[in-house]
């Protein structure tokens, strides 16, 4: 990538950089791996409905919003986790992934601010920084559209000084586009009858975004890539096996994926939103296993992705129910002071919750030792 113009952003000190995981209370683990090999373990098992043991429905709500009517005195609205830089390739600025932001705009905006990637404008001000975004740019939060439309001028900006803004595509994306193309248009659903647009509605779809959301941006997330792989972090939306269904190359899976959505079939879309919204595939006793068959098939050395709350892959919170018709309280809002590395060090969680009152996670790789 050719050097760019512009200021990389320094080192953010507002807390450093915090990983939850094994080891000493608050600070990030790190365990040095061999190369992943083969042979891979058997993918998790999922029942006809595709649910496996998460008990997820598309056609039931997913997870809850929590976000008081008070903000609280002493706390920031957003963390923003940055590592000490490393070294680098030639002419490749800093590497930085955004966790979900669910129509959070203004959240979005002071977390890229903290970190020097935008300035005041809300514009580029990073050079030839690297930056991904993870997915999940809509519903639950106010402002998706507004979010598609910071991301794309980002995109813009970024290319034109050596650095680039660059996205995947999430499970949320593929439910907007699916309610927009198909509407109330009936799906095979083994959960029951269902359509994209009920299911948009109960997911936190938001009707302003709706009645904003033009041609432009549908091809923009139609055009999206499911996953990627910078410096050896495998770049996934979704905490899930599905991306092998899809093909047992980066380039072949984004291939398949796009396709399947240009083929503009209601089943199909459906089936690969359903396929999306698995979770916790890395969680339990055998998800290191799994992390391990993916890098072994994708290459890579860590699994980055969004897509579950770090409070659920804590078990501070299960399936959203905690969060259903509770008061907003210490007792039950999470707790999200940066990443969760999980795994055995092979997966690094990065949605901060932040439709919970979490935190919304921009944060630069990999995190410090």
């Amino acid at each position: 990538m050719t050097q760019g113009a512009g200021q990389v952003p320094g080192t953010w000190q507002g807390g450093g950089a915090v990983a939850h995981g094994p080891g000493a209370a608050g600070a990030p683990v790190h365990t040095e791996h061999p190369p992943v090999q083969a042979p891979a373990p058997p993918r998790e098992q999922e029942d006809d409905d595709g649910h496996g043991d998460d008990g997820y429905t598309p056609t039931e709500r997913d997870l809850p919003v929590v976000r008081p009517e008070a903000e609280d005195d002493g706390g920031e609205p957003t963390l923003v986790d940055v590592a000490v830089q490393t070294a680098i390739e030639e002419g490749e600025g800093p590497l930085y992934v955004v966790g979900d932001v669910h129509g959070y705009l203004d959240e979005l905006r002071e977390a890229l601010r903290s970190a020097g990637i935008t300035d005041d404008r809300d514009e580029w001000a990073a050079g030839n920084t690297r930056l991904w975004f993870l997915g999940d740019f809509t519903d639950r939060g106010p402002d998706g559209i507004g979010v598609i439309d910071l991301v794309m001028n980002l995109s813009a900006q970024a290319a034109a000084v050596g650095g680039y803004c660059k996205a995947l595509l999430g499970n949320h994306e593929l439910l907007l586009i699916g309610a927009k193309k198909f509407g109330d248009t009936p799906v095979n659903s083994t959960a029951g009858t269902a359509s994209f647009q009920a299911a948009w509605l109960l997911n936190g779809g938001q009707r302003s975004d709706m009645e904003r959301l033009e041609d432009h941006h549908v091809q923009w997330m139609s055009r999206l890539d499911a996953m990627a792989l910078a410096d050896g972090h495998l770049l996934l939306h979704s905490d899930a096996t599905c991306y092998l269904d899809y093909g047992d190359t980066i380039e072949g899976v984004n291939d398949a994926i796009t396709e399947a959505i240009q083929r503009n079939d209601a089943d199909e879309t459906w089936e690969l939103f359903r396929k999306f919204t698995k979770r916790f595939a890395f969680r339990d006793e055998t998800g290191s296993m799994a992390a391990r068959e993916l890098l072994t098939v994708f290459g890579g050395r860590q699994i980055v992705h969004g897509h579950s709350p770090i409070p659920y892959l804590l078990g501070e919170l299960a399936n959203g129910e905690a969060g259903e018709g509770a008061d907003a309280d210490e007792d039950v809002l999470p707790a999200v002071t940066g990443p969760h590395l999980y795994a055995d060090g092979l997966a690094l969680a990065m949605d901060g919750g932040v439709t919970m009152d979490g935190r919304l996670l921009v944060t630069q790789l990999p995190l410090d030792d």
